[in-house]
Order: structure tokens, then C-alpha cells, then sequence
């Protein structure tokens, strides 16, 4: 009777452990998403001062969100598939260590030839974490718990893209650019500790390969998510990597109020993520047209209306509550088109998404640098007004 007392107390007590580690191992896993989502987006709010540094125009800095967009769309479906047989826990470990050592270099570069090669290895980092963690929470938690594991996971996207930038912009008007990727430099290798200590053993189960991504192209459910994330991303990140230099020279706004400004887009985006969530769910499609619609609006009246304090802020709330709603809604449209297939369908997103942010601070560079951040706007809000009508179109064709 002893015997059985102890031995069921012991399973109680090993049941409740459990559930602990494993929530503990979501959040460590979300941490990973946050740290890598915060350092691919840590350069915005550093891109005069670290241009500065290397004297190197705003356009050739932007190279720093080009580079890792790249790198991670091609390491999203590559890497993937070249260690679907390694267990998760140690590409998670090794991917999280390796960004750690990026933001390392970065921080004690002496030419900006170093700061790119680090940003290489942040690409690497985001598309293979990525596409390996987004599809992790069935593995973690039981049946039942599943639905929130996920959104613990992804939470970490809105939280690192709003956070991201006011984030590395405190820290660098505080101290220098080098100690914000210090910092992120220390969380990584908190979160590779994390990461070491409770998350479990996780051998491979079913391997992703190239072949059933080439499937999911051929579905018109897909080839709609894969237009309108390219076009929206396209928008926000053509115009978003050159905000700092648009509210110093176009609003005349000081160092201080410009991490302000960006601390308020960023909670406005927590905001508006939380309240896409659930709609996103329902009506993906609908939901992220009026995302596109309000990063349109923002942006279009920017060059106008953001030549006063009050005007553009009143606008990076409206652009930061519409971006928020973004990555739920891509990822929430990718996953519905191929239910079957959810480690695919995390890679496709990640895949995509990635390309589109390189792309949108070349296209960005480039016309900074030929004009102003005023056109940088107006392009962002065309752009996003394209996404509108295709959303609309999907819209009209295949329902919510």
C-alpha cells in the first residue's frame, strides 16, 4: 500500500514537472523567435549611427536588412531539408548559438564589411529556427494545449517586429550601436542555456522535402498568400527600414523623441496583433486587406501630414497597429492552404516573407538614395494599396 502511495504521488508529481518543462520549453522557444526577429530588425533604429560609423550612405546601411532576408530565404527550404533527420533540439541549440556569435561580431566589427558578414549568419539563423520551432508546439505540450502553445510561439513574431526597433534605438542613443548588439548578443546565449535545459529530445518525424513545397506552389490558395505577403512586405519594409532618416530630415524630430515615437508604433502593434489574432482565424484574407489598406493610408500621408510631431505619430499608430496584424495573417493564410502539410507550410512563409524584407530595403536603399524618404512613403503606400486589390481579388474567389 506504501509502495503504491509513494509510486502514485511520485507520478504526480513527475506529471506537474512535466507540464511545467513543458511550457518552460514553449517559452524557450519563443524567446529564440524574439531574439531572432529582434536582431533581423535591429538595424532601423541604428541606421544613421551605424552609417555614420562606417561613413556609408543610409542606402548602402540598408544593405544590413537586405542580407539576412536573403540568407534565410534560401537556408528556409535548404536547411530544412538537409537535416530533417538531426534531432530539433540541437539545430534549435546550434541556430541560437550561431546568432549569438553573429551579434558578437557585429558589436566589435571594424569595417562594415564585418557587420554584413554577421548579417549573413543572422539569414541562416532566421530561416533554419525558424522553419524548425514555428511547428514545434504539438511536440511540447499535450492535445489540449496545443492551440495555445502555438500562439505563445508566434506571439514572438509582433512582440520582436514592434519591439524590435524603439528596442535598439533606446539602447543606441543611451550608450552605442556596438551595445545594442551586445545585448542581443547576451539573450541569445541566455535563450541557448534555455533551450539546452528544457526542451526535450526531439528525433525527427516526418522530413520536409523540396518536392512537397513544389506542391504547394501549384495550389492557387498558395500562390494568392504568396502574392499579397510579397507585395505587403514589400511595403512595410521598403518604407519601415528608413523611418529614422524620414522623422529626423522630413519631421525635424530629435534622437529622443524618434525612440518615443517608435516605443508608441510598437505598441500600437502589440495592439493591433492581439486584435488580427482572432479575426485572422476566421477571415485571413479580409483581415489582412484592411492591414494593407491602413499601412497604405500611413504611409501615402506621411510625406504630408508627417512634416509635424503630432501628424507622425498619429500615423505610426495606425502603421503600427496595421503591421502587427501582418505576419498572423500570412502565416494564418499560408497554413489554411495546405493543412497537411504544416512544417512546409511554416517553411513556405518563413521563405517568403524573408525574400520580400531583403528585397524591400534594397528597393528602399535605392530610391533613398536616388530621392527621399518621402518617395520611400509614397512607394510603401502604392505598393500597399496593390496588395489590397489582390487580397480582394482572392477575396471574391475563394471567400474569407
Amino acid at each position: 500500500m506504501l509502495t503504491d502511495a509513494a509510486t502514485s504521488a511520485n507520478t504526480t508529481e513527475s506529471a506537474n514537472r512535466s507540464a511545467m518543462t513543458s511550457w518552460l520549453a514553449v517559452i524557450s522557444v519563443m524567446m529564440g523567435i524574439f531574439s531572432i526577429v529582434t536582431t533581423e530588425i535591429l538595424p532601423i533604429g541604428l541606421l544613421t549611427s551605424i552609417g555614420s560609423s562606417f561613413t556609408i550612405s543610409d542606402g548602402m546601411a540598408g544593405l544590413m536588412m537586405t542580407m539576412p532576408g536573403f540568407l534565410a530565404a534560401l537556408s528556409a527550404p535548404l536547411v530544412t531539408a538537409a537535416t530533417a533527420r538531426i534531432d530539433r533540439r540541437l539545430m534549435l541549440c546550434a541556430f541560437v548559438l550561431l546568432l549569438a556569435v553573429a551579434n558578437f561580431l557585429a558589436a566589435a566589427a571594424s569595417g562594415y564589411w564585418l557587420v554584413l558578414i554577421s548579417r549573413v549568419m543572422v539569414g541562416v539563423t532566421i530561416g533554419g529556427f525558424w522553419s524548425i520551432g514555428a511547428g514545434l508546439a504539438s511536440r511540447l505540450v499535450p492535445a489540449e494545449s496545443v492551440g495555445r502553445a502555438t500562439a505563445v510561439i508566434f506571439s514572438a513574431v509582433p512582440l520582436g517586429s514592434v519591439l524590435g526597433v524603439p528596442l535598439g534605438t533606446f539602447i543606441g542613443d543611451a550608450t552605442s550601436w556596438r551595445m545594442a548588439f551586445v545585448v542581443m548578443g547576451v539573450l541569445a546565449v541566455a535563450v541557448f542555456l534555455a533551450l539546452l535545459m528544457v526542451v526535450p529530445p526531439l528525433p525527427p518525424e516526418q522530413a520536409t522535402r523540396l518536392s512537397v513545397l513544389g506542391g504547394m506552389i501549384r495550389s492557387v490558395s498558395t500562390r494568392f498568400a504568396l502574392a499579397t505577403t510579397f507585395l505587403i512586405v514589400l511595403a512595410h519594409f521598403g518604407a519601415y527600414t528608413y523611418i529614422n532618416p524620414f522623422l529626423e530630415q522630413v519631421t525635424g524630430a530629435s534622437p529622443g523623441l524618434i525612440t518615443v515615437s517608435l516605443f508608441i508604433y510598437g505598441a500600437a502593434g502589440i495592439i493591433g496583433n492581439f486584435v488580427a489574432g482572432s479575426r485572422a482565424a476566421r477571415c485571413p484574407r479580409a483581415t489582412f486587406a484592411v492591414a494593407a489598406a491602413m499601412i497604405s493610408t500611413a504611409t501615402l500621408l506621411l510625406p504630408v501630414l508627417g512634416q509635424s510631431r503630432a501628424g507622425a505619430i498619429a500615423l505610426l499608430v495606425v502603421w503600427g497597429m496595421a503591421y502587427g496584424a501582418v505576419p498572423v495573417c500570412s502565416q494564418t493564410w499560408f497554413a489554411k492552404a495546405a493543412p497537411h502539410a504544416p512544417e512546409a507550410s511554416s517553411v513556405m512563409f518563413t521563405a517568403t516573407f524573408q525574400a520580400t524584407i531583403s528585397f524591400g530595403a534594397l528597393a528602399g536603399g535605392v530610391i533613398v538614395d536616388r530621392s527621399s524618404p518621402s518617395t520611400v512613403m509614397t512607394f510603401g503606400g502604392v505598393t500597399a494599396a496593390l496588395m489590397v486589390l489582390v487580397a480582394w481579388r482572392s477575396h471574391l474567389i475563394h471567400g474569407k
